[in-house]
């Protein structure tokens, strides 16, 4: 696409003056250039084009130039091409600067559209029609369903930091630049992706773990509609959160699987009182009550085998069914029989989402 000629206007006039007095280019003359650099990359041109413009009017312009014309000797001759020379240096260099800074204004600007976006679509922000509007920019189209996954690891990252640029990188080899958003927020890595494929999210995980060095990655369900990024967003925080609070080992969670937590806290004053009748004499036992807490979590994730439960705690087999006794006579429930085990094995999960007994209920 060649450049119209209006983007070289007043170049071949101060080239004129140049060859004649031998000066270098006014502040003047050099902010026009300037500007005129940064109006041709807002309207789409290459700098190529803009450096190939300026050199073609200076060569068409060379053999009728005063100075160079009137040149009686081969030492005038080179004074006058010297000058001239730095002239188009001169000219070239600053409308480049003035095409880069355009540049990179275009940049800020879209990074900041970028980021407002991603701070409205996670905090369901904005007019959902014109958040929706929005997406397409961005390659989202929020009438479909979609699914979000939260990335955390070691240190908080930002969207220039390393790990994100190797993450998104290894994102858009496999999948492309459509269709898959790639963000942070509060030094945490945010992908959202089409509902309908669930192999993106798998992959993000992948990579976002590689990249932080075992970091942990959250997968919210899939839900419809501008609000669905929200809510599959929040189900992904809510399950770093819990995983925490519990805690889940497992690196990678999904929102899904975790659905019975929420409901067992739903009612906040029946769990604390669940904990406070099944697990409160455990206060008395000397220790207090945490070291006999975490033999039964480890007891009840292990299958309810001694062996196994003795080898999480690093503890003798001896010593864990010393504490299984010793729970069955404080609280009157075996954690060997099925009924109080359930019992005792959903006070312990709200327990654990209560924070007790570090916090009293």
């Amino acid at each position: 696409m060649e450049i119209p000629e209006e983007y070289v206007d007043g170049f071949t006039e101060a080239l004129a003056e140049v060859s004649q007095t031998g000066r270098r280019l006014t502040r003047d003359e050099l902010d026009a250039r300037r500007a005129l650099g940064e109006r041709a990359a807002e309207h789409g041109y290459s700098l190529r084009r803009v450096v190939a413009a300026h050199l073609s009017a200076a060569c068409a312009a060379w053999p009728t130039l005063p100075g160079a014309a009137s040149a009686a000797t081969a030492r005038e001759m080179s004074a006058v091409t010297a000058g001239l020379l730095e002239a188009v240096r001169q000219a070239v260099d600053a409308a480049g600067e003035g095409y880069d800074h355009a540049q990179r204004l275009a940049v800020r600007q879209e990074e900041a559209a970028r980021r407002e976006f991603v701070d409205d679509l996670l905090y369901g922000r904005s007019d959902l029609n014109r958040l929706a509007e929005r997406a397409e920019r961005f390659g989202l189209r929020l009438a479909h369903e979609h699914a979000a996954a939260v990335a955390t690891g070691p240190e908080p990252y930002d969207d220039t930091h390393p790990v994100t640029r190797r993450v998104e990188q290894a994102l858009v080899t496999r999948f492309g630049a459509r269709r898959i958003l790639l963000a942070t927020k509060e030094g945490r890595l945010i992908c959202v992706a089409p509902g309908s494929q669930d192999d993106m999210l798998v992959y993000f995980a992948e990579q976002a773990r590689a990249a932080t060095d075992g970091g942990r990655v959250a997968i919210g369900r899939a839900h419809p509609g501008p609000g669905g990024v929200v809510h599959s967003y929040e189900e992904a925080l809510n399950a770093l959160d819990l995983a925490e609070r519990m805690p889940l080992t497992t690196p990678v969670l999904y929102a899904a699987d975790l659905l019975v937590f929420p409901v067992l806290t739903r009612d906040r004053h029946a769990m604390a009182d669940l904990v406070r009748t099944a697990l409160g004499p455990l206060r008395d036992a000397r220790g207090g009550a945490q070291p006999l807490l975490d033999t039964l979590w480890a007891y009840f994730d292990s299958g309810c085998v001694a062996a196994e439960t003795a080898r999480r705690l690093r503890l003798g087999v001896r010593t864990v069914t010393y504490r299984l006794d010793r729970i069955k006579t404080l609280t009157g429930s075996d954690p060997a029989d099925p009924l109080h085990r359930y019992v005792l094995h959903t006070a312990v999960i709200g327990a654990k989402l209560l924070d007790w007994p570090a916090k009293e209920l």
